[in-house]
């Protein structure tokens, strides 16, 4: 039992069950017998023996009687479970108990948005908008070795408005957040050293670095550094993993920061690996073979080595490797607690954490604005330089770019002058967002651009985009997998310029009668229209959509007999999407998803 309903007063009976569908049919309990309700003898008593078993507890009665029932049970924000009490009306939802640390706060929100109600949160960082310190790593991820105590005054001063210091020396989603939120009593920095610490009460820290201060400090630890290892054959392991933690430590680097251990597949299989694996928790294994890394330059190279492994260090090269090449924190330290048990490390910062130049290749979606995904958005608000398909993508999507941001068209530049253009910012420190339509892994052309990047090991990234398929399927109102009719959509183009595999001739995808979403090939449509009718039945419904979600959005249905027809006469080119088959505008029959038979689909 996770959750459960405590209804004191049968006029809350029909909240308690709205709350106990919202939470995934929690049971509701009460000292009456109530069809679907479950009886006991006692409240208190109920609450007594299974208080620290419940993640959460809904009281629906008063708000005094719920305190009484819960009081002889608190222990701790940090133990207890979420407790949320409900008036029997159903108008105000109350977080009791574990506010921030249990989740209630959050809970009496969802159950406010579920029943109509207010939820009444008193919590004075929620009500100011300011960050929840106490849950904030474990909402991205960051681990933190900080006491409940510290934490507490930390919190205090944060919530306080105490002029706060806060260090980025790395980058991920939760730095991007703090970012875009800092509130006004928060200065950012992102490096330790540009810090007059005299100016400031707090200091908040995302960070794998370990910096000595004499401020109240909350250093989170991001999940940024691939500990790369190599041994003797059968290295004696105890002790080792120690060792480690504490040369870490001594170079300023947090253990709490390791998310993965990397070696070579000659040592896959030693005993080292399993127990440091245990000691830093969550840790992800990688296994190279001596190709994968073929051609890491390592600064400290050994033949010896080489003759043994195929490469010229082992514990730098395939922590490099694991980074995505990233930048060596740690090089080659070598080790040995016993005789015959020798052992190497080295340490990488993940290349995407790292603050260096940058490339995110972001999905346009089909050409709204509006359309665009949220976190797209913000990488165009920060850029410092936005390159677009200036002939595919609307350039109202860069609007929202910053003052001073760097705004092409790549429509003009070969793709030589393109590259050229994306590493001059790259390799200034910059933000570069290559702007493409749609969703740039489907008919995007970024492979060749990838594969650059690939080369010169540059930090890139991919945000994706509402493809021009799914919003033909908005437009034409339409459900493009409809219940034993068609369950299958196929992405494709016609062959013209650019040939086809023999596999994925038109005609060949056309057998199964899909619904099929043919890019690229308006200025074909006469061959396309031929191969379609080997197996679709001419009646088949098209639509030839133009321009989707632009402002001269354009929109034609027919049957597949006169696709071509539609295509010519109203003179539709490159930016056209051809839509096939017969879930365009069904309606024909319900769906059994909502039937007796699937309600297990909705239970976790």
């Amino acid at each position: 039992m996770k959750q459960a309903i405590l209804l004191i007063s049968e006029t809350g009976l029909p909240i308690a069950r709205i709350i106990s569908k919202e939470l995934n049919n929690a049971p509701i309990y009460t000292q009456k017998e109530i069809a679907g309700c479950r009886t006991i003898s006692s409240y208190t008593a109920f609450v007594k023996e299974h208080f620290q078993e419940l993640e959460a507890l809904v009281h629906v009665g008063a708000l005094g009687i719920c305190v009484r029932h819960i009081a002889p049970c608190i222990t701790s924000k940090y133990r207890d479970p979420a407790v949320v009490n409900v008036d029997s009306t159903g108008r105000f939802v109350i977080p009791v108990l574990s506010g921030h640390v249990g989740g209630a706060n959050d809970l009496s929100r969802q159950i406010a948005s579920a029943i109509g109600g207010e939820a009444v949160v008193t919590t004075q960082s929620d009500n100011t908008g300011l960050w929840p310190l106490d849950t904030l790593g474990k909402q991205f991820g960051w681990q933190t070795s900080m006491k409940h105590s510290e934490m507490n005054r930390c919190i205090y001063l944060f919530v306080e408005k105490h002029s706060t210091a806060l260090l980025l020396d790395v980058r991920d989603r939760g730095t991007e957040y703090l970012e875009r939120t800092l509130p006004e009593h928060v200065q950012v920095f992102y490096r330790f050293e540009d810090i007059c610490l005299s100016d400031f009460e707090l200091l908040i820290t995302v960070s794998p670095y370990i910096y000595e201060t004499t401020l109240p400090t909350v250093a989170y630890r991001p999940q940024v550094l691939h500990l790369g290892v190599g041994c003797r054959k059968n290295a004696e392991p105890e002790g080792v993993d120690v060792y480690i933690k504490n040369v870490l430590e001594q170079h300023h680097l947090s253990p709490l920061s390791v998310t993965s251990i990397s070696t070579i597949e000659l040592k896959k299989d030693e005993p080292l690996l399993p127990v440091l694996q245990k000691v830093f928790p969550g840790s992800l294994l990688h296994v190279y073979t001596a190709a994968e890394l073929e051609g890491i330059e390592v600064p400290n190279p050994s033949g010896k080595v080489f003759d043994t492994t195929g490469v010229y260090g082992v514990a730098e090269s395939v922590a490099v490797k694991a980074s995505g090449y990233g930048r060596l924190v740690l090089e080659k330290h070598k080790g040995a607690l016993r005789e015959g048990s020798d052992f190497t490390f080295a340490v990488a910062l993940d290349a995407q954490a790292s603050r260096q130049g940058h490339i995110e290749i972001v999905g346009a979606g089909p050409g709204d604005p509006d359309l665009i995904s949220v976190r797209g958005r913000h990488f165009l608000e920060k850029a410092d330089l936005i390159l677009y398909a200036g002939s595919l993508v609307p350039r109202e999507l860069t609007f929202c770019a910053k003052d001073g941001a760097v705004i092409r068209s790549s429509a003009s530049l070969t793709l030589e002058e393109q590259f050229a253009l994306m590493k001059d910012f790259y390799d200034r420190g910059l933000l570069v967002v290559r702007l493409h339509t749609g969703d740039p892994c489907i008919y995007g052309a970024i492979e060749e651009q990838m594969n650059y990047f690939d080369r010169y090991h540059m930090n890139y990234h991919i945000t994706p985009g509402i493809s021009s398929f799914q919003a033909a399927a908005a437009e034409l109102r339409s459900q493009f997998t409809i219940p034993e009719r068609v369950q299958t959509i196929i992405l494709t183009r016609g062959e013209g310029r650019t040939p086809m595999p023999e596999k994925e001739k038109l005609h060949l995808l056309a057998r199964s009668q899909s619904t099929m979403c043919i890019y690229l090939s308006a200025a074909i449509v006469e061959k396309v229209q031929e191969e379609l009718l080997q197996c679709y039945p001419p009646t088949t419904p098209v639509a030839a959509c133009y321009k989707l979600t632009w402002k001269d959005q354009r929109i034609y249905r027919g049957e597949l007999k006169d696709l071509a027809r539609l295509v010519k006469d109203n003179n539709l080119t490159l930016t056209t999407l051809l839509v096939v088959g017969d879930a365009i505008d069904n309606r024909e029959g319900l769906s059994r998803l909502y039937s007796h038979e699937f309600k297990h689909l909705f239970r976790p």
